[in-house]
């Protein structure tokens, strides 16, 4: 009769044993469940620095991440891959987060549900770099002196980059993402011509078509124009004479000035054509793709001078004495 109890006995410790094991595995898991999960509030609930308005791209969660990894945002790709599949796919373009500090939670929650106010700024064909940073220091309350120094550090050229294009802008960014912003969509377009002209993108090759371009843009009357000023610029480069057209002298701020024997007398930089021989080291303004394909592709004439006549358009001619005539026909 003893060995019965006995083996009941040892059952019921075993048994015990078990249930043992298994309450004490069930609290460590408890335990690792409850440090995960203040961890995740935790990390949710960090403060984190952001501009108020944030450019997301598009593409796949992990493409998000790593873009905003680059862009400087403290952001762990092994948890807020997974936070932000919880909290929803984030949204592209610009998104209006609305605060320079916020945690970590509330900025992934914007990125997914909020949006910018948004703003249109066209920048016109002919329009020099700096007066149109001007404008856009004007129109979104941000430093001009910052927006020029942030371009002239990532822009590839120092004049001619930004297409002319209506560009949407969210409202409360920053002047180093309007910079980037700007140069960067330039950047894909210039490039894009270039490959659909040539096949490639030679950068040296590229801005010698922006600077006649540019000089182009600012000379001709209209766009039937263009290919026949583009046709005395490279007659004269050919023969060895200097330019001297006006519209190399509408650099900078001295876009919209006008041109007077005075100034050409006291210009001394290589944008004068009437000083120097050949063309300047840089475009004289941003430049419409009609100019560039006339800068290209200039159409075959004898033509070295032109002036604008009573009509509002230009009156060509293949020498002095003809050119002297047209011009006496508007007195």
């Amino acid at each position: 009769m003893v060995m019965p109890c006995i083996k009941d006995k040892i059952k019921m410790t075993r048994e015990s044993m078990i249930n043992k094991i298994v309450i004490q595995s069930f609290l460590m898991i408890c335990d690792v469940i409850l440090i995960i999960i203040l961890s995740l509030i935790f990390h949710i609930s960090a403060l984190m620095t952001s501009s108020k308005v944030v450019y997301v791209p598009k593409g796949s969660v992990t493409q998000i991440i790593t873009y905003l990894q680059e862009n400087n945002f403290a952001i762990s790709k092994n948890v807020d891959k997974y936070l932000l599949y919880l909290i929803g796919q984030p949204q592209s373009g610009w998104i209006n987060v609305g605060e320079n500090v916020l945690t970590r939670g509330d900025f992934f929650y914007k990125l997914s549900h909020a949006k910018a106010a948004m703003k249109t700024l066209t920048l016109i064909p002919g329009e020099t770099t700096i007066v149109f940073l001007q404008r856009c220091a004007q129109e979104f309350n941000l430093s001009f002196e910052k927006l020029l120094s942030i371009y002239n550090q990532v822009s590839p050229y120092k004049e001619g980059l930004l297409v002319p294009d209506t560009y949407n802008i969210p409202m409360g960014i920053s002047e180093k993402h309007l910079i980037y912003y700007l140069v960067h969509e330039s950047e894909i377009i210039q490039k894009k011509n270039a490959y659909k002209i040539f096949g490639e993108y030679n950068k040296k090759k590229w801005y010698k078509y922006l600077i006649v371009a540019s000089i182009i843009q600012k000379e001709s009357a209209n766009k039937t124009e263009m290919p026949i000023v583009s046709s005395v610029i490279y007659n004269r480069l050919r023969k060895g004479m200097k330019l001297q057209m006006d519209g190399a002298l509408k650099y900078g701020l001295f876009s919209h000035k006008k041109i007077t024997p005075q100034r050409i007398k006291e210009d001394k930089t290589k944008y004068n054509t009437y000083r120097w021989r050949g063309l300047p080291d840089d475009p004289v303004c941003s430049v419409s793709m009609d100019a560039i394909a006339a800068a290209i592709f200039p159409k075959k004439t004898k033509y070295l001078y032109f002036v604008k006549n009573n009509k509002g358009v230009h009156s060509f001619s293949e020498t002095f004495s003809q050119h002297k005539r047209n011009v006496k026909k508007l007195h």
